[in-house]
């Protein structure tokens, strides 16, 4: 018999992906050059030019069977030090590489941290506005995904509602910060108390509460932003990281699990990494993208661009008075609709061929994601169209 846990999940098929396979066939229509497409996270931006020579490097002067052979199954020493070294020298860490765990991505790092650090049955919190795909990754380890309400003030952490919600099941608290949807980076201030909360639980309840701190967008952080490094302010943090973002490089698939030496736990949680990869198949990044982002791990793309992007639409936004939280970084922003129902909002500017996403499915009704990845000139053509979809459909 089939799985059916897996058959019914077909159906929810992501408000995401159906916007962007929308977008491409309306572009067939009238050329994609006219759809204002805002919907997919897809980093728009050329790679470090460094990279490309490593990879160019490594085809032509390594060994083939070094090159290409199985690595080790915690992961390639060289990319586990470059990455402690690199962590170590921009944040005052002391990471080994025996706290670094390759991955397949964020999504990776997320799913083997959280079997790190639960069991089937304990609890994981979160914080909307959240990135949907948290439901399979905690769900799939056995765990109960709970969400607190946002704080649409600022999308920093609704404290008073976290504090109803933590419990003896409480396991782990995951966070995103810069954060997918809202675009808003957790403050000195945020990270502080929440740590200090997790530290009075832990306490309380007689067992360690894990933060696993999620951040692909770490090096997407804006003037003038608050965005410390997470694992700064509390012990038991596991980071999990893309270079999807950073050397926009999202179809490699690459990143890693970053466990703060002095978590409970870290002389063996790699270890155990290696072990939950056995469970699920992961078996470690391909060895040639391993091997090239260890030379690169420390660079960026050029990331400005979405700055531009963010100052562009976010000014025009203010002035069509949408009510909007000014982002810290990633390539994202999520304006308040301007009518109750965001889904409705979306739908409609679907007709000036506007690709937006209702964030309800972000745990954030009435509000929409713009996801401002691509390039300026088509940005700011987008904002005459948004101008005319306000003026026509709502008056202003």
């Amino acid at each position: 018999m089939i799985n059916e846990t897996y058959k019914n999940m077909l159906g929810a098929k992501s408000v995401i992906r159906e916007l962007s396979e929308y977008a491409t066939a309306r572009g067939k229509e009238i050329g994609y050059e006219n759809v204002f497409d805002f919907s997919l996270g897809n980093p728009s931006v050329e790679v470090p030019k460094e990279f490309t020579d490593e990879m160019i490097r490594l085809l032509q002067e390594e060994d083939t069977m070094t090159l290409h052979g199985y690595t080790p199954s915690l992961g390639n020493p060289l990319y586990k030090e470059e990455i402690a070294k690199s962590l170590n020298k921009r944040f005052g860490m002391n990471y080994g590489p025996e706290h670094i765990f390759p991955t397949t991505g964020a999504a990776g790092a997320i799913s083997h941290a959280v079997r790190a650090v639960t069991k089937p049955g304990d609890e994981v919190i979160t914080f909307a506005p959240y990135f949907p795909e948290y439901n399979p990754y905690i769900t799939g380890a056995g765990c109960k995904l709970t969400v607190v309400p946002a704080d649409t003030e600022n999308f920093q952490i609704n404290f008073d509602a976290f504090l109803e919600l933590i419990n003896e099941n409480t396991a782990a608290v995951l966070v995103n910060t810069p954060n997918n949807p809202s675009g808003a980076a957790y403050s000195t201030e945020t990270l502080k108390r929440l740590s200090s909360i997790l530290k009075e639980k832990s306490a309380e309840f007689g067992h360690t509460i894990f933060l696993l701190s999620d951040e692909p967008y770490r090096e997407i952080v804006f003037a003038g932003a608050d965005a410390p490094y997470v694992s700064k302010f509390y012990d038991n943090t596991l980071s999990c990281y893309s270079f999807s973002k950073s050397l926009s490089l999202p179809g490699e698939r690459i990143g890693y699990v970053a466990v703060n030496p002095a978590c409970e736990g870290s002389d063996v949680i790699v270890p155990m990494c290696g072990q939950i990869s056995r469970g699920t198949g992961h078996n470690c990044p391909p060895s040639i993208i391993q091997q090239a982002v260890a030379k690169v791990c420390s660079l960026t793309a050029d990331l400005s661009v979405y700055e531009t992007n963010m100052n562009i639409i976010y000014n025009t936004l203010i002035e069509l008075g949408f009510t909007v939280v000014k982002p810290g970084g990633t390539f994202y922003i999520m304006p308040k609709a301007l009518e109750e129902s965001s889904i409705e909002f979306c739908k409609k500017a679907k007709d000036y061929d506007l690709i937006f996403v209702p964030a309800d499915g972000f745990g954030a009704p009435g509000f929409f994601r713009v996801a401002y990845c691509i390039d300026t000139e088509k940005v700011e053509r987008a904002m005459v169209q948004l101008r005319k979809f306000v003026k026509e459909v709502y008056g202003k």
